[in-house]
C-alpha cells in the first residue's frame, strides 16, 4: 500500500530498524526485467545530453585545491593585519566544504560549485569575506565574472575560477582557530552562531545528512540525475519562482529510497511518480524525525507556529534545526508538479506494459502551446551587468505576482511560470522576457462580476520598482498575449513551431495514449486540439474564442497609467504574429479562456478581467 504522506513528528525503536520515519514499503529485490529497464533507461538519459568529462571534473578538483589556498592566504593576511600574535597567524586558516549537486554527485557539465568557506571568530563577513577577500579574488589569476550579494538571505559570492562557476558562502565560528578536522554535522556546531552562518552552514549539513540517510548511495544519485533531468525537460525546476530546486528533489528522492531500499535506478524512478502522485500535501516529506535540539532554534511544526501552516508542500530538512525547503510553492505551482507526477506515474505504467520507451518520460513541455493566455514581462536594461542584477530581482518578484493573481481573483485563475528568461539578440538594448500562462480553475462558477488584473500589475510594478540598486535604463513592460504573439526568440534556434491543422489532436479520442501524453491538465481520454485554433479546450478543458491583445505598461517608474488597445482588424480574431497591438480602434470586449478585456486606451485602474467562457 502506498503512503498517503507524512509521518511521525517524534522517532521511535522502530527507527533502529531501517532508515526513515515508516518501514520501507517494499524491501524486494530487483528482478531481472528491473535490471533491463534500468539499462534501457540509461542508455535513454545518455542520449538526451552532454555528459561531463573526466577532464572537467579534473579541473573542478584544481579550482577546488586553488580555493582552499586562496582563503587560507587571506586568513593569515586578516590575522596579521588585525594585530594578532605569530602563533595566531600561523594557526590562522579556513576551511572549504562542498555542498549542493557537486557534493552528492549529480552535477552536470557546466554546474557551479557550492561552496562554503568556514573561518574563525575574528574573520567578519561584511568587511573581511565581501571587501578583503573580494579584492583578493579580483586580483587572482582565472578568477572573472566575480559578484557579490551581500544582503541576500544567504549572502554569497559568485564568480568563475578557471571557466568553472562558484558560489562562495562564508560562516563565522565563535572559534580563533579552526581545527584541521572539522564535523559540521555536530549540531554545537551552530552554537553562538548569526543567523547567515547558521543558513550558510545548513546547505552542507542538509546534503551530507542526506547521503547518510539513503540505503544505497548509488541507486540514489542515479535516481536524483534522471529525476533533475526530468525536471528541468518538464518545466517544474525551479525554486525562486515557486517550483522545486536541487535540494527539494533529492529529498523527494531520498525518501523513495528508504521506501523501496533494495530497488534498482528504474524502478525507484517510477515508484517517485507512484507515490508523489498520491502523496496528500501538506502532509510533509521527512527523512528523518523532526528534534527539537538543545539549542532553541526555531524548527518547522505546523502546531506552533501559524506560518508553517501555510506551507502547502513540506519537504523537511533532516538536520538541526528541521526547515521546509519548499515553502516558495503556491498552489498554482503544486498543481502544475502535480500533474506532472500524474503525467510521469501514466508514463512508467506504459513502459511496464511495453507500449512506450523512457525518451517519452523525458519530452520537453510545449509550454507555448498549451495554454491560450499569457502573461509577457519584459525587462530591459542598459548593459550586461545592470541586466544580470535587474534580471535576478524580477525573477525573485515573479512568485509574488503568481502569489497575487490567486490571492486577488480568489483562486479563480491559476498560473503557471516558465522557469526560464529569453533573452531577444536583435536588440540593440538588453532585453529579457518572462512568461506566465494564465487559465480559469477547473470546477470554478462564473464570478457575477469581473475581476481588476491591472491593480494586480500596479502592485507588482510598485514591489519590484523597490528595488535599491534601480537606475534609469532598468524597465518593465507587462502585456498579455495569445499564442500567436509569443515572439520568435522563445522557441529553439529561433524557429516559430508549425501550427497544427485546426481541430487536430496528438491522439485519438480514448486512445490509451491521449491524456498521457497531453500537458498537465488534459483531460484524461481525450485528445488535444492546437493550441492556437479557437475550437482547441484550453488547458482547463474550456471552448474559448481568441482574446483582445493588451498591453499593461510599467516602463515609467512614476505613471500608474496604461494603453489598452485592441489589435488591427480586430473584428478578424486578433492580431496576427505581426499584428500591431498599440492601434487604436472601438473599444470592444472578447471572452478568452475568462480573460475579459476592455479596449481602448484607459486607466490601469480601469482594466478588468473576467473568468468565464462563452458557450
Amino acid at each position: 500500500m502506498e503512503p498517503s504522506g507524512g509521518g511521525s513528528m517524534n522517532g521511535g525503536l522502530s527507527q533502529q530498524r531501517y532508515m526513515g520515519v515508516t518501514e520501507p514499503i517494499s524491501t524486494a529485490g530487483p528482478s531481472d526485467a528491473d535490471w533491463a529497464s534500468t539499462r534501457q533507461l540509461e542508455e535513454c538519459v545518455r542520449g538526451l545530453g552532454p555528459q561531463g568529462s573526466r577532464e572537467e571534473e579534473v579541473r573542478r578538483e584544481e579550482v577546488l585545491g586553488r580555493l582552499d589556498e586562496l582563503v587560507n592566504v587571506w586568513a593569515k593576511l586578516v590575522s596579521r593585519k588585525k594585530g594578532l600574535n605569530e602563533e595566531y597567524v600561523r594557526e590562522a586558516r579556513c576551511k572549504i566544504f562542498t555542498f549542493g549537486s557537486y557534493r552528492l554527485g549529480v552535477h552536470g557539465p557546466g554546474a557551479d560549485i557550492d561552496t562554503l568557506c568556514v573561518g574563525p571568530c575574528y574573520v567578519t563577513r561584511e568587511e573581511d569575506f565581501f571587501v578583503e577577500l573580494h579584492e583578493l579574488l579580483l586580483k587572482t589569476e582565472g578568477v572573472t565574472e566575480l559578484h557579490t550579494v551581500p544582503d541576500a538571505h544567504v549572502p554569497v559570492m559568485s564568480f568563475e575560477f578557471n571557466g568553472i562557476p562558484i558560489d562562495l558562502l562564508y560562516a563565522r565560528l565563535p572559534l580563533w582557530v579552526i581545527p584541521e578536522e572539522l564535523d559540521i554535522l555536530q549540531d554545537s556546531i551552530l552554537q553562538n552562531v548569526d543567523e547567515q552562518s547558521v543558513r550558510s552552514l545548513n546547505g552542507c549539513r542538509v546534503t551530507d545528512r542526506i547521503l547518510r540517510l539513503v540505503p544505497n548511495m548509488e541507486h540514489f544519485r542515479t535516481t536524483l540525475r534522471y529525476v533533475k533531468l526530468w525536471a528541468k525537460r518538464r518545466g517544474v525546476y525551479s525554486n525562486v519562482i515557486g517550483f522545486l530546486g536541487g535540494v527539494n528533489w533529492a529529498l523527494l528522492v531520498a525518501r523513495i529510497c528508504q521506501l523501496y531500499p533494495n530497488a534498482v535506478p528504474s524502478v525507484l524512478l517510477s515508484r517517485f511518480f507512484r507515490v508523489y502522485k498520491q502523496w496528500r500535501w501538506p502532509n510533509p516529506v521527512m527523512l528523518c524525525a523532526i528534534e527539537e535540539g538543545p539549542l532553541g532554534l526555531p524548527v518547522w511544526d505546523p502546531r506552533k507556529n501559524p506560518r508553517d501552516r501555510s506551507h502547502l508542500m513540506p519537504i523537511i530538512t533532516p538536520t538541526y534545526p528541521c526547515q521546509n525547503s519548499s515553502f516558495n510553492v503556491s498552489s498554482s505551482t503544486l498543481r502544475v508538479m502535480t500533474e506532472e507526477f500524474k503525467r510521469g506515474d501514466g508514463v512508467c505504467d506504459s513502459l511496464e506494459a511495453k507500449s512506450l520507451e523512457w525518451g517519452r518520460l523525458f519530452e520537453p513541455f510545449a509550454f507555448f502551446e498549451s495554454y491560450k493566455n499569457y502573461l509577457q514581462i519584459d525587462i530591459t536594461a542598459g548593459d550586461e551587468e545592470e541586466m544580470r542584477v535587474w534580471k535576478g530581482w524580477v525573477e525573485s518578484r515573479l512568485r509574488q505576482l503568481i502569489l497575487k493573481v490567486e490571492k486577488d481573483t480568489f483562486g479563480m485563475l491559476q498560473c503557471h511560470p516558465h522557469p526560464n528568461g529569453f533573452h531577444d539578440a536583435s536588440k540593440k538594448v538588453q532585453v529579457c522576457s518572462f512568461f506566465v500562462a494564465l487559465q480559469r480553475k477547473q470546477g470554478t462558477q462564473t464570478p457575477s462580476a469581473p475581476f481588476d488584473m491591472c491593480h494586480t500589475i500596479a502592485e507588482f510594478k510598485h514591489s519590484v520598482m523597490q528595488y535599491q540598486m534601480w537606475k534609469q535604463s532598468m524597465k518593465i513592460h507587462v502585456s498579455h498575449v495569445r499564442p500567436k504573439q509569443i515572439p520568435a526568440y522563445v522557441f529553439p534556434n529561433g524557429v516559430r513551431p508549425v501550427r497544427a491543422p485546426r481541430g487536430a489532436g496528438l491522439g485519438g479520442r480514448g486512445g490509451s495514449g491521449a491524456g498521457l501524453l497531453g500537458p498537465p491538465g488534459a483531460a484524461e481520454g481525450g485528445g488535444r486540439a492546437s493550441a492556437e485554433s479557437p475550437e482547441a479546450s484550453s488547458r482547463g478543458g474550456v471552448p474559448v474564442t481568441p482574446p483582445s491583445e493588451v498591453q499593461v505598461s510599467a516602463e515609467d517608474r512614476d505613471s500608474e497609467e496604461a494603453e489598452l488597445s485592441p489589435p488591427e482588424n480586430s473584428s478578424g480574431g486578433g492580431a496576427g504574429a505581426g499584428g500591431n497591438i498599440n492601434s487604436g480602434g472601438s473599444s470592444t470586449k472578447r471572452a478568452a479562456d475568462g480573460l475579459l478585456l476592455g479596449a481602448g486606451p484607459v486607466s490601469l485602474k480601469r482594466v478588468r478581467v473576467e473568468l468565464r467562457s462563452e458557450s
